[in-house]
């Protein structure tokens, strides 16, 4: 997403295409990571706080839209040989998830082998090879969708897109974590590989009529909310919103939202909006490496009863959670560490040019 070899420089309709782009992925990694820290820092404490609503609320939508904005950009390299696109969207996940299984493993070394040992180790990182690991999964299954992708790339769209809504709406029950995601999500990804051209066209919509759009905006809230918060009474379907079909459509409908939300942050502009959308170039930082002072700063609010309000916990484990990993970034780059946010040449297996400092690397087409 950023210029490299044989690339242009890019026009003011370009640079406004990606800016809102990169504050959607802003607002999805704050989302996702508001929901670890929130739902753990709860847990921790025997209790709820105020960002738990906000979590609840987000639920339908908040991987939904960050798989299909990863899919956005999947058509620029989909038709081009295995062996760039393999570099782009499998090596390149690959590398990451690898690293950071390894490095995840090592914090929770302990709790893996339980006694057992180095081998009991060996072995779990050898079962994250075929299942995803804790957090990473998005990684890995941003890989399997991309090849996925390009296997069934022939076949009509609208064949495509409707296989992909029947594997989320058919609840799929297996041992297999990998494969129930993929059939949850796959839908999200591929609708944006196949819908690129319409989405980027609302978003333009939205920056023109702002008015239509935040009534638009306000009519789906309330829907979202009344159906997130309203029990299905149904055993296995704890809302309204996670039943079948409905689920699909709310996480599409929330999807859509979230880049109208966005459209209309960067036509306003702004200190928020610029925040957000460092952390949408920077989601990959924020995703890989959240975890680890995300925890840290949770054991130390609940040690010590620092904070006693569950809410402000939350929102404080979150900020540190998000804050931690761009400052690490930032202080690594260009070092001998910089290795772990961005793959190194010798992980290519394409020709790679010089870049600017990394940004989003979830979607590097």
């Amino acid at each position: 997403m950023t210029a490299g070899a044989g690339s242009t420089v890019r026009g003011p309709d370009e640079a406004m295409r990606l800016a809102w782009v990169d504050v959607a992925k802003g607002i999805c990694i704050l989302l996702v990571v508001m929901m670890h820290a929130t739902l753990g820092t709860g847990e921790a404490m025997g209790g709820e706080g105020f960002l738990h609503g906000v979590v609840a609320f987000a639920k339908p939508f908040r991987i939904p839209d960050f798989f299909l904005l990863s899919g956005l950009f999947v058509g620029r390299v989909i038709d081009r040989d295995w062996r760039l696109f393999a570099d782009r969207r499998v090596v390149h996940f690959a590398y990451f998830y690898g690293l950071w299984v390894v490095l995840q493993s090592l914090a929770k070394y302990g709790q893996i082998v339980d006694g057992a040992g180095p081998s009991a180790f060996l072995a779990h990182l050898a079962h994250a090879l075929v299942e995803p690991y804790s957090t990473l999964w998005f990684i890995y299954l941003l890989a399997v969708f991309s090849v996925v992708t390009k296997l069934l790339r022939r076949l009509p769209a609208s064949v495509l897109l409707a296989g992909a809504a029947l594997l989320q709406i058919v609840p799929v029950e297996t041992s297999s974590y990998l494969l129930e995601e993929f059939c949850a999500r796959y839908v999200y990804f591929v609708g944006g590989y196949l819908l690129a051209p319409r989405i980027f066209a609302l978003a333009g919509v939205v920056r023109r009529r702002p008015a239509a759009a935040l009534a638009g905006l306000a009519a789906w809230a309330l829907v979202e909310g009344w159906l997130a918060f309203t029990p299905s009474g149904l055993s296995g379907f704890p809302t309204l919103a996670s039943l079948p079909g409905i689920s699909l459509v709310l996480g599409g409908a929330g999807a859509l939202a979230i880049v109208g939300v966005a459209a209309l942050l960067t036509r306003v502009g702004g200190p928020v909006t610029a925040a957000l959308r460092l952390c949408g170039t920077r989601s990959i930082v924020i995703y890989l490496a959240f975890f680890l002072p995300m925890a840290a700063t949770r054991t130390l609010l609940v040690k010590t009863g620092a904070v006693p309000d569950i809410g402000v916990a939350s929102l404080i484990v979150m900020a540190v959670a998000v804050l931690v990993p761009l400052a690490v970034e930032r202080a690594i780059r260009g070092t001998a560490l910089s290795f772990l946010f961005r793959r190194p040449r010798a992980f290519h297996i394409a020709g790679v040019a010089a870049a600017p400092p990394a940004r989003s690397a979830l979607s590097p087409a």
